[in-house]
């Protein structure tokens, strides 16, 4: 979690002021054996560095098994000489963090937490009767178990309540705190195994049980990272599953912005399209600390930034550091972006678009994390194209290709739909105004067919406009036009029909006559004819719905001048 410059800065003054000072305390009041054995401090420090920079991995969650030397350090050499190699062991658990510029606090954070535990379980050990340097087995057994477990807790309880100051929603005990006390089955017998055989062979004790203790930390990491990739390949198989069920090419987006960021830890994912025709970028969708954005990013920002390489070759790009990518531009990633991947989406040998995934965190895309991630642009791609082109064909098969309004089949089916969720109570009111254009034939013989097109084309337009989210506007055929309006009243339905119908009026069409000559550009006016019919006031057929509103249409209006509206 971000910090402010005060917060981090008080951080550091406390530990100036208070760790060097305690640490001087702790020597005056238990100060290291005179005969203290460097070569054997040499070893156990070296192996507490080990321990630090090599966890061990349990459900995906690092232990640092560090109980086990700190014992032995303590039993050999003293509180003293024990706190200041933990002090030391921080440099390889810190590394391991990939700590950023606004996390630097927890180096001083960190060491204090370090110092405590380790004060602790020390003076717990010693107040209450345990001796170093004792070679009695009941007591280092006794009082070695009392240091382990007063270790552990001070640790698991320093930890939470850090959560909870640096503001973070923490549970004081999980699953995962379980393992904690668990590893005092090993770090009792590890520890005192490694203290006597330090009495007795001195540096060789660190070679019988350093090199054991690491081979084991690698084989249960490399057994916890094998296991956890083939989870994740089945989730990721598992996704390709779903984004291919997919029919709609919003609900794919949704689903890959959705997921991707569940499968791989990121900061920032920006889904970039690209045109065919003329190259050019832009922000389809964006995710950013954990929610999704709208990102506005120019042609010029995006082709210029991070994202190059990869839309010249068509080729991943991986960025482990800032630095690497500090050459190009990335004005539009969020502040602090170390890693960077960014992938290619190809489809028949063509730059379709890219994906680019941002971390705060250096080196933060491992080698499987980007083959599985290519794998899963391949399934998004492929689905996208697939909703696309059902969408297109659905579009096609409901849509008048002239004016892009619903056809005639669909309205009917909609229509019945519509009249069943009467019967069922779930609308109360429905109506249904049928228009037609006045003397349509006219204006096709006397400008030409395409003409009349550009007639149809613009009312639908108006149409569009002026119905927007109030009903389903279709066209019905020839100059034809429907739209149904659910939960609308007659009176109300009449009302926005004499709206239409004065629209429509007033409204100039531009059109290009096929049949003048000389004449490029010229303006007409129309005038349509309404009709209206409502259920259950006039009927709970949909079929005979249709009728009525016809009739009214061509008995009420056109029969009587047009250019008027009629009801049933």
């Amino acid at each position: 979690m971000k910090k402010s410059f005060a917060f981090q800065l008080v951080v550091f003054m406390i530990w100036i002021v208070c760790i060097p000072l305690s640490i001087y305390t702790v020597y005056q009041y238990y100060p290291p054996n005179e005969a203290t054995n460097w070569p054997l401090l040499a070893g156990f420090t070296a192996l507490s560095l080990l321990t630090s920079a090599f966890p061990a991995f349990i459900n995906g969650t690092p232990f640092f098994l560090t109980q086990w030397v700190s014992l032995a350090l303590f039993l050999r050499f003293g509180l003293f000489i024990e706190i200041v190699v933990f002090q030391i062991s921080l440099v390889p658990l810190l590394y391991n963090l990939k700590l950023n510029r606004n996390m630097l606090y927890r180096i001083p954070w960190n060491s204090i937490m370090f110092f405590l535990v380790s004060l602790l379980s020390g003076l717990a050990f010693l107040w209450l009767g345990g001796d170093i340097h004792s070679m009695n087995t009941v007591d280092i057994v006794g009082y070695g178990l009392l240091y382990i477990v007063v270790n552990i807790t001070a640790n698991h309880a320093l930890i939470k309540i850090s959560g909870i100051l640096l503001g973070q929603r923490i549970r004081f005990f999980t699953i995962d705190d379980t393992w904690d006390y668990l590893i005092c089955a090993f770090a009792l017998p590890m520890g005192l195994s490694l203290y006597l055989l330090g009495q007795y062979v001195g540096v060789l004790s660190i070679i019988l049980l350093g090199i054991p203790f690491y081979m084991a930390t690698r084989l249960l990491q490399l057994y916890t990272t094998t296991s956890k990739v083939n989870k994740e390949l089945s989730e990721a198989a598992h996704f390709g599953h779903q984004l291919a069920d997919q029919l709609d090419s919003e609900e794919t987006l949704d689903l890959f912005i959705e997921r991707v960021p569940k499968m791989v830890s990121i900061d920032g994912l920006y889904l970039i399209d690209r045109r065919q025709q003329t190259g050019t970028l832009s922000v389809l969708r964006a995710y950013e600390n954990g929610k999704q954005i709208l990102k506005n990013a120019t042609h010029k920002e995006l082709s210029h930034s991070l994202l190059s390489e990869t839309i010249e070759s068509a080729d991943k790009t991986v960025f482990c550091k800032r630095e690497e990518w500090l050459p190009y531009s990335g004005s539009f990633l969020l502040p602090n972006t170390q890693s960077a991947l960014v992938l290619p989406f190809c489809r028949n040998h063509q730059l379709e678009g890219v994906l680019l995934l941002t971390s705060r965190k250096k080196n933060n895309f491992q080698d499987y994390q980007v083959k599985m991630l290519e794998l899963i642009s391949s399934y998004f791609i492929v689905s996208l194209e697939k909703a696309r082109y059902v969408e297109k064909a659905k579009h096609s098969s409901e849509r008048c290709g002239l004016t892009g309004l619903y056809n005639y089949r669909y309205f009917e089916d909609y229509l019945n739909s519509k009249m069943n969720e009467m019967k069922e109570h779930t609308i109360s009111n429905l109506s249904l105004i049928m228009l037609d254009i006045d003397y349509f034939k006219g204006i096709n013989d006397r400008y030409g067919h395409e003409s009349g097109n550009e007639i149809l084309r613009g009312l639908a337009a108006v149409l569009k406009r002026e119905v927007g989210e109030k009903g389903t506007l279709a066209r019905y055929g020839g100059e034809e036009f429907v739209i149904l309006l659910p939960n609308y009243t007659k009176q109300q339905a009449l009302l926005l029909a004499e709206k239409l119908r004065e629209r429509i009026e007033m409204q100039p069409f531009e059109i290009v006559p096929d049949l003048l000559e000389n004449v490029k550009h010229l303006i007409v006016h129309i005038t349509a004819s309404i009709g209206v019919s409502s259920a259950y006031e006039d009927t709970d057929n949909a079929t005979n719905l249709l009728r009525n509103a016809d009739h009214a249409m061509y008995k009420g209006a056109k029969e009587q001048g047009r250019n008027k509206v009629a009801g049933f």
